[in-house]
Order: structure tokens, then C-alpha cells, then sequence
């Protein structure tokens, strides 16, 4: 309780099943590892302690954390980004995702998966930036599959082509680079 004060959240939240206030979230950092911004795992796994969360998971070497901390997105997230910026000195940006739901979120792929494919889930922060990654989309049904779901956008292409798609050249663009942020589901799974 005193964390969710202190990051300016009420004391009187619900009762969450991590305890009274707490919730475990999945934080989803946009750009690490790439472009130059380097952040070790242990690291990263730090300062979330730092910032009084606890449970602290980093998975894989792309910016995935999993904790427990206050039942409040919106206090979570803001306390995560400034503490990214001021200790790494970068301009950070990340998704907050339930823990609860990211189960939901890998079960309701709607695309069959093969081997010959890469399968991915588009998070977004902001529903209107997700709705734009679709708008006015020119793509080749035959090449790749997306589909808009609950806060993601569902996308499947084959192998060796996640950068050169319709939708892929679409996702890069620097309007979409503070409001999502894109996992592969085998990365998504390792996170449940």
C-alpha cells in the first residue's frame, strides 16, 4: 500500500489476487537491445526492485518483465518509464499488460501456426494507434494475415520476411514507435 501511495495511486484499490493492491503485470519495453539502447537483464531486473516492485522476472534479452506491484496501470507504467529514463538515459517508452490476460491475449491467436511462419501479437497502449497500424492497409492475404483483437493486432508472416511485409514496413514506422511494441508468441509464452 504505501507504494501505491507513494506513486500516487489510492490506498483503497481492490483486492487483487497478489494481495491487497497488488497485481502481476508483464511489462513489454519498446526498443531495447536494438538501435544502440543495451540494457542486461540483470540490469533491468535492478531497478525494477529499485522502484519497489517485487516477483521480479526478466525473460529473454528484448525488454520482458514480469513483477508484482501496485493495482494501478496507469501509476505502474509512468513510475517504469521515468525510472528507465533516468537510469539508461534513453527516451522510454513501454506497454503494460495484466499478467492475467496475456494468457487470453497467446490463446486467442486466431491464425494456425506452422513452421514455415512466424506468429505475432502487436501490443498497443493507445486503441487509436492500433486501429491506424490497420487503416487503409494494402496487403497480400497470401504473404501475411493480420486481425485486430482486445489492445493487439494479431500478425502472421513467414519466415524471413518480418521486416519487409506491408504490415511489418507499417509497424516500423516512427508514429507507431511510443504506443506499441510487437512479441513473437513463443516469447509471449515464456512469460505465463
Amino acid at each position: 500500500m504505501v507504494l501505491a501511495q507513494r506513486m500516487g495511486g489510492s490506498p483503497h484499490r481492490r483486492r487483487a489476487r497478489y494481495g491487497s493492491d497488488m497485481a502481476r503485470w508483464v511489462a513489454l519495453l519498446r526498443g531495447v537491445n536494438v538501435n544502440g539502447i543495451t540494457i542486461r537483464n540483470a540490469d533491468l531486473g535492478a531497478l525494477f526492485g529499485e522502484l519497489g516492485f517485487t516477483d521480479v522476472r526478466t525473460v529473454l534479452a528484448s525488454g520482458n518483465v514480469v513483477f508484482t506491484g501496485p493495482d494501478g496501470a496507469s501509476d505502474v507504467r509512468g513510475s517504469i518509464e521515468q525510472g528507465l529514463r533516468d537510469r539508461f538515459g534513453y527516451d522510454a517508452w513501454i506497454v503494460l499488460v495484466p499478467h492475467e490476460r496475456l494468457a487470453a491475449v497467446v490463446e486467442g491467436f486466431p491464425f494456425g501456426s506452422t513452421p514455415n511462419r512466424h506468429d505475432y501479437v502487436v501490443f498497443g497502449s493507445d486503441d487509436t494507434a492500433l486501429d491506424d497500424l490497420l487503416a487503409d492497409l494494402d496487403m497480400d492475404d497470401a504473404v501475411e494475415q493480420v486481425a485486430r483483437g482486445e489492445g493487439v493486432v494479431y500478425w502472421s508472416c513467414p519466415k524471413g520476411s518480418s521486416t519487409d511485409t506491408a504490415f511489418a514496413k507499417r509497424a516500423a514506422a516512427a508514429r507507431f514507435r511510443r504506443t506499441t511494441t510487437t512479441r513473437n508468441t513463443n516469447t509471449l509464452r515464456k512469460l505465463l
